[in-house]
């Protein structure tokens, strides 16, 4: 084999690997957030859909911490909640599935299986991907002690209010999705809430954490909280 044809062929080689890379680069950078965006609209509508045929069900009193009848547990790879985070933007909302396998993480945030439900006395603790599948947590380094994370379950709003974070730690500590984490500040058992996600931007060997704590509970029927209204 001839000098020149080794020379074409390694030239070939490199030409097609480069365009490979290019190609996943693409599917990471793009493809996979154009099909989380659609599978995130669907949960969306999926919730929506659900909440509208439900029964209406009793409300806590406008305004109040305290905590209405708790619902039915979670079912696995369910849409349940909408989470807003004005920080991050109005127009930003992300629907919340129980569990946090990386299929259920493609199609939006994911409940902790083992902590507090939604509103209730415990950690509820939620994780969301930082880059790829949609970028739901890609501004979280801005969060800041007094932003509020408002959710809805169709029933009720819960308001939670950031106390601490982001805290950088690895993924090894388990103990920041405890009923009540160590290092968060919190000394008693309350009504908290943790959001994890990967850092850095683009790896996963750490993770930043945040955590706050349930500042109030309303019905719908009585209007959006006073976080969310421009």
């Amino acid at each position: 084999m001839s000098v020149r044809v080794i020379v074409r062929t390694v030239s070939e080689l490199c030409i097609t690997v480069g365009t490979l890379i290019v190609l996943f680069v693409v599917y990471v950078l793009f493809w996979t957030g154009v099909k989380a965006d659609t599978e995130m609209d669907r949960q969306v509508d999926l919730l929506q859909d659900q909440w509208a045929r439900q029964p209406a069900r009793p409300t806590a009193g406008p305004g109040t911490t305290a905590s209405p009848k708790p619902p039915a547990p979670y079912k696995d790879a369910k849409p349940f909640a909408l989470m807003y985070i004005p920080r991050l933007g109005f127009t930003w909302n992300k629907p919340v599935l129980e569990g946090t396998r990386a299929s259920t993480l493609k199609k939006g945030l994911g409940h902790y299986a083992n902590t507090a439900q939604l509103g209730q006395k415990g950690n509820f603790a939620v994780a969301g991907h930082r880059r790829t599948y949609g970028d739901p947590f890609k501004d979280f380094p801005k969060l800041r002690a007094g932003d509020a994370v408002v959710l809805t379950d169709g029933a009720h709003w819960y308001t939670y209010v950031i106390d601490k974070g982001p805290y950088r730690t690895l993924p090894t500590d388990v103990q920041v999705i405890d009923p009540v984490p160590k290092k968060s500040g919190y000394t008693r058992a309350g009504r908290y809430l943790t959001l994890t996600t990967c850092d850095p931007e683009w790896g996963h060997s750490h993770r930043l954490i945040v955590w706050g704590h349930l500042e109030s509970t309303k019905p719908v029927e009585s209007g959006k909280p006073e976080a969310l209204r421009r």
